[in-house]
């Protein structure tokens, strides 16, 4: 191994830790390579998945990895993506930082890193720029291939300078493995904890760590994934957007409202995606509550002139 490759070998690992070292990573006009040291530890997500074999289940174990699913993904669709990447409401500093925490702990990089790639997405969607087109790139480069590639590795900073002035989050996103990393070991002391007294649960630190961690993180990744993929080749196109997002109701259900996907590139700044009532939205309704308790404020609506089916 030469000293270049040496080098890159070691920065590779360390990006594990720190997503910035040896500079942030490649250019993102680099190739569109897989970085196969540095996703060692994507791919060791989905391997530990199996453990269910050696581990067994308990109603505590899945009830758990359920529960962190549907906190995640609101953390991922109310703020990754409606706040974060679309400011389509207001919030204090404070429940910023907690819910970009909460969206950390989900495994899908920094808050900062998400939004620029996301705000990306829009700007060149279904075009040859467009990260994740599954009609430029195909399915399995939309859904998962373009994630571990070199030339989407850094965050897209000219995108998030609205974001780059608050320390937390720049933190938070350069060094974007630490709250998982977090997450999963108290998963695993809890379950420690139950089994040591509360045995009659019938759970333990094993089924704790690989239900509520790996499993719920697996399935949620995917679930949020399906939006780049799925959700621009299956489904109904209510208004004639110059890309290709369709309008798919099992998507909704599964990402808490962002299988109305046709909508929202329509009109990508409302906090609502469901348009119409029969379109169930959970997001925007848990994001109403937390307006009337007054913790966010200013949710964009949609104005009744977009809603209509031939709005441009």
């Amino acid at each position: 191994m030469g000293k270049k490759n040496r080098s890159g070998f070691v920065v590779s690992i360390i990006r594990w830790v720190d997503s910035e070292a040896g500079g942030g990573g490649q250019p993102v006009d680099a190739a569109n390579r897989v970085q196969w040291v540095r996703i060692v530890p994507f791919i060791f997500l989905h391997l530990m998945c199996l453990g269910v074999f050696w581990v067994g289940w308990s109603w505590v174990a899945v009830a758990t990895a359920a529960a962190l699913y549907l906190v995640r993904m609101f953390a991922i669709t109310g703020f990754y993506h409606r706040y974060f990447s679309h400011k389509s409401f207001q919030t204090n500093r404070f429940w910023q930082f907690i819910f970009a925490v909460l969206g950390n702990s989900a495994v899908q990089r920094g808050p900062l890193w998400w939004a620029s790639h996301h705000r990306h997405h829009h700007r060149f969607a279904d075009t040859d720029e467009d990260p994740h087109s599954p009609v430029r790139h195909g399915f399995w480069w939309s859904h998962v291939g373009w994630l571990v590639s070199a030339r989407h590795f850094p965050t897209r900073a000219p995108y998030v300078k609205d974001w780059r002035r608050f320390p937390e989050l720049v933190w938070l996103n350069r060094f974007d493995t630490l709250v998982p990393f977090l997450l999963a070991l108290k998963l695993y002391l809890l379950g420690r904890l139950l089994e040591r007294y509360a045995p009659g649960l019938g759970t333990s630190g094993g089924q704790m760590l690989i239900w509520g961690f790996f499993i719920s993180t697996t399935v949620l990744f995917h679930a949020t994934v399906t939006i780049n993929s799925l959700d621009h080749m299956v489904g109904r196109r209510r208004y004639a957007t110059p890309d290709t997002s369709r309008n798919n109701a099992l998507l909704a259900m599964i990402t808490l409202g962002e299988g109305w996907h046709n909508n929202h590139h329509h009109y990508a700044i409302s906090a609502r995606q469901g348009f119409f009532w029969w379109e169930i939205d959970p997001t925007f309704y848990i994001l109403k509550l937390m307006s009337a308790l007054g913790i966010i404020w200013g949710l964009r609506p949609v104005p009744e002139h977009v809603r209509q089916p031939n709005a441009m």
